[in-house]
């Protein structure tokens, strides 16, 4: 690992990995670093961190120093001067006659170097103009030719978004971008629509791309002859961004139908001829190819997701427990709860004489706990003309003579201080 600075020289321009020598610096730190093109001063756009050597091109410089404030005035002061030989540099270029456009002058920190960019639509021979140039600013002169993305980067301005350039922003290289770019997103091929302010194609037009390209393998061609649930018919519109497609159906041609990628199955891709000896299968089998419906669980709706934006910003931990209770469904087992609730009204012993149920000891709710968490379920027997009492079994039914007796294992009873009743015991 290596500890490294990051700096950049101009706005929006490449960032270049320093060694701080074991200095630190801060983010917007001034900095003199030392270059191929001699001392120059640049921004500390990252602060000290570590990288792997394995990331480094070439060996890393030293930061000369921190930048003082006359370093600050110096930069100040090469500004100024720029203006002047850009200037003079255009006065120099129209008295010689040359098919030039001058961008921009650039002073070396030291101020004894001055790099001219211009941009031309072919060679041209300056070496007349340097000589110029050189006994009238005084200093190295340099002519360097760019091309018209370069010339965009160092002029910016605003593209057709109503955005900044996005090279002059934070583009650090250039991207190739091509025409089949604009045709695999289903573009205007119109140069005008999709050209920047440089000329060229625009930059955006590589960001989406490798969406797109993912997209296009999902997607079936144009005018591809498939199957859909309503029948065989043949691709006429694709749309990528929503995975759907218009197709021509053989029954209905003057009406198409959209139908998503999923429903579509390809017989034959892209432009050709109907295979001869296809035979079209029944509706009944076409139809399992439509998309089944989602769940309404997965799909929620702006009401749900607005009800549970409130209840967090409330704070309401479990807001289901505030709506009522839903109505039980038929066969439904109900909630334990209920169910104890239900037992403790239920008619109880001989005459239909409610008892009331004294509360259970520690110890027999727990081992009536376990006995209801392993008890099969089973239904309620239809309620006979007297309460019947209830055991592990099923209900007693009444003896002969019209006489019953109540059984003696009860569980929701408590005897003895909670004591296990023994089977066949009295009371």
């Amino acid at each position: 690992m290596v500890e490294i600075i990051s700096v950049r020289f101009k706005n929006g321009g490449k960032q270049y990995y320093f060694n701080p020598d074991g200095k630190q610096f801060q983010l917007g730190d001034g900095v003199i670093v030392e270059t191929s093109r001699g001392t120059e001063y640049g921004e500390c756009v990252q602060a000290n961190s570590m990288i792997d050597e394995m990331e480094l091109i070439a060996p890393l410089r030293p930061v000369v120093r921190v930048a003082t404030e006359e370093d600050k005035k110096t930069v100040a002061r090469n500004k100024e001067k720029e203006e002047k030989a850009f200037a003079i540099c255009q006065e120099k270029i129209a008295e010689h006659g040359l098919d030039m456009k001058l961008v921009e002058a650039e002073y070396s920190f030291e101020g004894n170097k001055v790099l001219f960019f211009f941009t031309s639509d072919g060679r041209v021979d300056f070496r007349a103009l340097v000589k110029d140039l050189a006994s009238t600013i005084h200093a190295r002169i340099e002519l360097r030719q760019i091309g018209v993305r370069d010339e965009a980067k160092m002029l910016g301005g605003l593209g057709i978004c109503g955005r900044p350039f996005c090279c002059s922003q934070f583009l650090d290289e250039f991207q190739p971008v091509s025409i089949k770019m604009a045709k695999t997103q289903n573009l205007s091929l119109n140069p005008t629509k999709i050209s920047g302010t440089c000329g060229r194609l625009m930059c955006c037009l590589k960001y989406e791309q490798e969406a797109y390209e993912d997209l296009v393998k999902k997607a079936p061609k144009q005018e591809s002859f498939v199957e859909t649930p309503d029948g065989a018919g043949t691709v006429s519109s694709v749309n990528l961004l929503r995975q759907t497609v218009q197709v021509r159906l053989d029954s209905a041609p003057e009406t198409p139908k959209c139908y998503h990628n999923c429903e579509l199955c390809v017989i034959r891709s892209g432009k050709g001829r109907r295979p001869e000896d296809y035979v079209e299968p029944p509706l009944e089998e076409l139809a399992k190819l439509r998309r089944q419906p989602e769940e309404k669980e997965a799909q929620m709706s702006e009401e749900e997701a607005l009800t549970a934006a409130l209840d967090a910003a409330f704070g309401r931990e479990n807001p289901a427990a505030e709506a009522p209770a839903a109505p039980q469904e038929e066969g439904q087992r109900p909630s334990r709860s209920r169910r104890n609730r239900n037992r403790s009204r239920r008619p109880k012993g001989e005459g239909g004489e409610v008892q009331t149920a004294q509360a259970p000891q520690p110890e027999q709710r727990a081992r009536e706990e376990g006995q209801q968490a392993t008890r099969p379920e089973r239904r309620r027997p239809p309620k006979p003309p007297k309460a019947v009492q209830e055991g592990e079994g099923p209900a007693a039914a009444p003896k002969e003579g019209g006489e019953k007796k109540p059984n003696r294992r009860r569980r929701r009873r408590p005897r003895g201080g909670g004591e296990k009743p023994q089977s066949g015991g009295q009371d």
